[in-house]
């Protein structure tokens, strides 16, 4: 309790920190930076995380008019690979002739028809890696490019690679990280790449990463070898394991965890890598939820909003589709700036910002089309595709933006490997099937009374045609408000009696009309809704 009671005196001193909800059915993690939320993760216990997996599998399919294969490698859905993904010796090769980095996806070489069917005929085996899981009614994409990353170290078999992240820009650095990479103990046919948390650590660091990255590879092959496919032959570790193993740099104060067995387990895992990362690992055993006690629970109520509001009173509205990413940049409340150029260049600037950080939180992917607020300026244009493109350099995602369209737009794609945070937590509403709209009162006012003329034109006249009509009581205020005196036309023109009655469990979009004297159902409920 004490440790507790210290921590948070301290709060306010810590600058980043990575707050873990440990639960029975799911594990939350949120990543915050001066008390704001920064990035956030989730993972299910019942959810079977496939991305990063590495399978053994067997071709059922190819496809010249595709230039792709299909894989089966023990799921539901058969796996996608491109062809240029299926020889990671074409992909070693081109990285030495041409420096062509694997994680573009830059190497679409043309095949000719029945090229790929001979090197790979129907049933064969292939050793694939996730890239993407399955979304939606696709099954999971995969690479022969295989990829294992470590602590400091990402190991890429099949390739002679060796170099420096990219994201590691100082001069000096660069050049004793290659000298580093040069005598670390690695078989020849394992590439190597030193990820950005490898800036400043020592080589003991990096010689401990690599043996472990050996290991895991002789564990691969010895499954190649010997188990039957499809199989799989490595997964990735869980969530917290794998935040601690890519976020757990220098610049991180504390990792706080609300569960002490998995506090324990993620301690005694840190110690292996860093005895003073040791002392960063803290307990939380307060009686306020965690996610409550630093704020996040509220922050993810807010952050997964359709509208979201900037600090300058601008907002944002997320309109997420199954072919792109809609976001729009409004002015608001925001009242700042000595012109209104100014004025709107504050809000751009401020969303730039902000859209980065959501893409990041809400994890969505694909096609992303932001329209800023229309801006005259040039230079204007430019400041803001800038504040954008520098923005986007934290996401761990690759993104690729593009300079304003001449429509005032900024369209940019964003890396997408799992579903995003909207699609894995919420299911279309059962109520609009997910259009996010019902119709109105007045849309189903002319729709009953269209199929109550239908109705009556078909039915013999007589003095005793009757129809009782059930409706949502919405609609039956819309009826008797307003339409009265048409329905009284419609009971005159066909001589006949209306009665409506209104039913609250009635969907709005539901109505069933019914002949009382026969109880013969003339409009099945739920009919107009299909």
């Amino acid at each position: 309790m004490w440790e507790y009671l210290r921590m948070l005196k301290s709060k306010k001193k810590n600058n980043k920190e990575i707050i873990i909800n440990e639960e029975g059915l799911e594990t939350r993690v949120a990543v915050l930076e001066e008390g704001k939320m920064e990035g956030f993760y989730v993972e299910r216990a019942s959810e079977d995380r496939i991305v990063g997996s590495i399978f053994k599998g067997k071709i059922q399919n190819i496809e010249d008019s595709l230039q792709a294969a299909f894989v089966d490698i023990g799921m539901r859905k058969n796996a996608f690979i491109h062809y240029w993904d299926m020889i990671p010796e074409d992909a070693a090769r081109l990285e030495a002739e041409e420096g062509v980095s694997r994680a573009r996806g830059s190497r679409k070489k043309k095949y000719a028809p029945g090229e790929m069917v001979k090197k790979f005929p129907v049933g064969s085996e292939i050793v694939v890696q996730v890239t993407k899981g399955a979304i939606g009614t696709k099954g999971p994409r995969v690479t022969a490019n295989l990829s294992v990353p470590g602590r400091y170290l990402v190991m890429m078999p099949g390739s002679r690679l060796k170099g420096v992240s990219k994201k590691i820009d100082d001069g000096k650095e660069r050049e004793r990280l290659k000298k580093v990479l040069a005598r670390l103990p690695a078989p020849p046919e394992l590439g190597l790449i030193v990820r950005t948390a490898g800036a400043g650590a020592r080589q003991i660091s990096f010689a401990r990463d690599t043996r472990a990255l050996v290991e895991t590879w002789k564990e691969i092959e010895r499954g190649i070898r010997e188990m039957p496919a499809p199989c799989r032959l490595y997964q990735e570790p869980a969530l917290v394991e794998r935040v601690v193993r890519d976020s757990l740099t220098e610049d991180i104060d504390r990792i706080v965890i609300d569960d002490k067995e998995e506090f324990n387990r993620i301690k005694e895992l840190v110690s292996k890598i860093s005895r003073r990362g040791r002392n960063r690992i803290k307990l939380y055993d307060g009686h306020v939820p965690i996610f409550e006690h630093f704020d996040v629970e509220r922050q993810l109520e807010s952050a997964f909003q359709r509208k979201v509001w900037l600090k300058s009173g601008g907002y944002l509205i997320f309109d997420e589709t199954e072919a792109l990413v809609a976001i729009d940049v409004n002015t608001g409340r925001h009242k700042g700036g000595k012109t209104q150029e100014e004025a709107i260049l504050e809000v751009n600037l401020e969303a730039a910002d902000e859209v980065a950080r959501q893409l990041r939180l809400r994890n969505v992917g694909g096609l992303v089309v932001i329209d800023f607020i229309d801006m005259k300026s040039r230079r204007h244009q430019n400041s803001v595709y800038r504040t954008l493109k520098e923005a986007v350099k934290r996401d761990k995602a690759r993104t690729n933006v593009l300079p304003v369209s001449e429509l005032g737009l900024i369209e940019m794609t964003r890396q997408r490997a799992e579903e995003s945070i909207r699609s894995a937590n919420f299911s279309d509403c059962p109520y609009c099937k997910g259009r996010g709209k019902v119709k109105s009162a007045l849309s189903m006012s002319v729709e009953i009374q269209r199929r109550l003329a239908q109705i009556m034109r078909t039915q013999k006249k007589s003095d005793d045609l009757a129809l009782r009509i059930t409706v949502n009581p919405s609609v039956l205020d819309r009826l008797r408000s307003e339409d009265e005196d048409m329905l009284v036309d419609l009971e005159n023109k066909y001589s006949a009696h209306l009665a409506f009655v209104s039913d609250p469990n009635m969907h709005v979009e539901q109505f069933k009309i019914i002949q009382p004297n026969t109880n013969e159902e003339l409009y099945p409920a739920g009919s107009a809704q299909e």
